[in-house]
């Protein structure tokens, strides 16, 4: 597919359901019609050229493919007793045959808050949130994933039964909940990013499709809430992030680890953009965790050596994301940090804290950085053994080789 085309058709997908969802219901309905119509798009339009409203069309052709379906003897039974319910069955028609989409308002906001409600797990409202408003095929979802694609249709499928069963219109929530469901979406997208920045399990360190889509949903986010702090500041952590993302990979996929890179590579203008996001809003109100993150993220890309790293900087940054986030992992970055300005012995005694945590103990990155900082101290055998244990851990094949490359070049340092 033309990659215009394909650009244009994700940027579309959110809005073009938005609108027949609040028309119509029926959620499911609605989806499969839209991709129906995506698909419709993807053939035609880079043979035949763009339609005057390319949003018009794709609203067009859902309405159409959705009469389709109610119209059918199978469909019927499935689906025109809950249409009907959104509307009149002669109401469907008649918009179908004579649709204006561009007097409709972009629903994608309100999307997304739908595709992340309370009543889905976790994984369903990443697979629907990538199916939905990203416009991701579920082929593209599973194979981000490294899951059959069976697999990931019975998610998606099961998400859309859940939002169907909640019973949920497509509109914002009331403004006491807007808050905790914001909080949702935000997560859902670090959630998707972190995912495709570093997978965790299979052959290749990253999976940039789900990287690069959590970054244009973030923006779009950002575009429908550009007042919202940390919305700007997930943004801004994303950019930040993803701009060492060239220098991440060494030969065969190998993984370079952030000190050892070469920071020449790094794409600057991804690193301009999050910096100016990120200092224009920390002084704009509440600051909040993922403020803080993009501001450590900022203060190790600003430095043009590992050396010149503001290292008690960063510290008394995750000491404060500590106060208003607590989280495990959150404290093993603060060790490294603690380590980096007191010592690696003072970053060791709070690595030992996590020891007693369910979720840390034996998890691969507390493993790699007790190795880490035990190597600063010289110790190697320890080192060279934590190292090994940490590889046996990972289910990412680069961080395996990585580590256990780790160990057994502290090995032969001993022999």
């Amino acid at each position: 597919m033309d990659r215009e085309v394909e650009d244009l058709l994700r940027e579309l997908a959110p809005q073009v359901l938005g609108t027949l969802v609040r028309r119509y219901g029926v959620f499911d309905a609605c989806e499969d019609a839209v991709q129906e119509a995506l698909l419709a798009a993807a053939l035609q339009w880079p043979a035949e050229g763009l339609p005057d409203n390319p949003r018009g069309w794709l609203v067009t052709v859902a309405s159409r493919k959705l009469v389709d379906q109610v119209r059918s003897e199978q469909a019927r039974r499935r689906r025109e007793d809950r249409i009907a319910l959104a509307t009149p069955q002669a109401a469907l028609l008649s918009h179908a045959a004579d649709v204006e989409p561009g007097t409709d308002r972009d629903d994608s906001l309100a999307l997304l808050f739908l595709c992340c409600h309370p009543a889905l797990s976790e994984p369903s409202r990443i697979a629907l949130t990538l199916r939905a408003v990203g416009g991701l095929t579920t082929a593209q979802i599973a194979a981000a994933f490294l899951v059959p694609e069976a697999t990931m249709a019975q998610r998606i499928s099961r998400a859309k039964q859940a939002v169907k069963a909640s019973g949920a219109p497509l509109r914002m929530p009331e403004a006491a909940d807007h808050a905790k469901r914001l909080g949702a979406v935000l997560h859902v997208l670090y959630l998707i990013f972190n995912e495709g920045y570093t997978t965790t399990d299979g052959a290749d360190l990253t999976a940039p499709t789900l990287s690069g889509e959590a970054i244009r949903l973030t923006r779009l986010l950002h575009r429908l809430l550009p007042d919202d702090g940390e919305v700007a500041g997930l943004l801004a952590l994303m950019l930040l992030t993803d701009a060492r993302r060239p220098a991440r990979t060494g030969d065969e996929g190998s993984l370079v680890p952030l000190a050892e890179q070469d920071r020449g590579r790094w794409e600057r203008r991804l690193i301009i953009e999050g910096i100016d996001l990120i200092s224009r809003t920390l002084p704009r109100g509440e600051v909040g965790p993922y403020q803080l993150q993009a501001a450590i993220a900022a203060i190790h890309d600003e430095a043009e050596h590992v050396d010149a790293t503001d290292w008690p900087q960063i510290l008394a940054l995750y000491e404060l994301l500590e106060l208003l986030a607590p989280n495990p992992m959150v404290t093993l970055n603060r060790a490294v940090a603690v380590a980096m300005v007191h010592g690696p012995a003072a970053g060791l005694d709070l690595v030992s804290t996590l020891e007693s945590d369910r979720r840390m103990a034996r998890h691969h990155r507390l493993l790699a950085t007790r190795a880490h900082l035990l190597e600063m101290l010289g110790e190697l055998d320890a080192a060279a053994d934590a190292y090994r244990e940490a590889a046996r851990r990972t289910a990412s094949a680069p961080e395996r080789r990585h580590l256990t490359s780790r160990g057994a070049r502290l090995a032969s340092r001993r022999n």
